[in-house]
């Protein structure tokens, strides 16, 4: 059975535990500690953002995707990650992160990750960028957009298409308000 309570670093200590990034465990703990949405549960998943081994830096950005009322804090943290990290699925994280906070501010290190080798990466800037483009929509922004709706991996092309079209309906939606 999966924790309902206990301290925050109780709770962290079971999410690492679940061995699957997707594990059920795992994220019943990061939305019960997106609820708690405190200040200790920021500080703690910075901790683990700092960490060396890739499952707790794993969880620190994932926590830290989710814990919207710290954005200011939490976006240095994820753009200093999205600029110094080597392991993909930390990265795609990262960029995961950028797209649940939907902060403008994270446009340039999703830009910059929009051309990285490994598919997973190129994947989270295409999820990220529609979140993060601005209102206007960034012209940059855009342009990565539309060159990852034409990339050789077709999730990747997929979810940047679906992208672009969100953002057309949004352009024309608007145009006439």
């Amino acid at each position: 059975m999966p924790p309902d309570e206990g301290t925050v670093r109780e709770l962290i200590q079971a999410a690492l535990r679940d061995t699957d990034p997707d594990g059920p465990l795992r994220w019943h703990v990061i939305s019960l500690l997106r609820q708690r949405g405190d200040l200790e549960s920021f500080i703690e998943a910075r901790r683990l953002c700092a960490a060396d081994t890739v499952a707790e830096r794993l969880l620190g950005v994932d926590i830290m995707g989710m814990l919207r009322p710290f954005v200011d804090r939490t976006l240095p943290v994820l753009r200093y990650l999205a600029a110094s990290e080597d392991d993909a699925m930390v990265l795609y994280s990262v960029l995961i992160a950028f797209g649940h906070l939907a902060d403008p501010r994270s446009l340039p290190s999703v830009i910059d990750l929009a051309g990285h080798l490994d598919a997973r990466v190129r994947y989270g800037a295409a999820y990220a960028l529609q979140h993060v483009l601005g209102d206007p929509p960034d012209r940059a922004g855009l342009a990565t957009l539309r060159t990852l709706a034409t990339d050789s991996d077709a999730d990747v092309a997929g979810w940047a298409s679906l992208g672009v079209a969100l953002r057309a309906a949004h352009s024309t939606g608007s145009a006439g308000t």
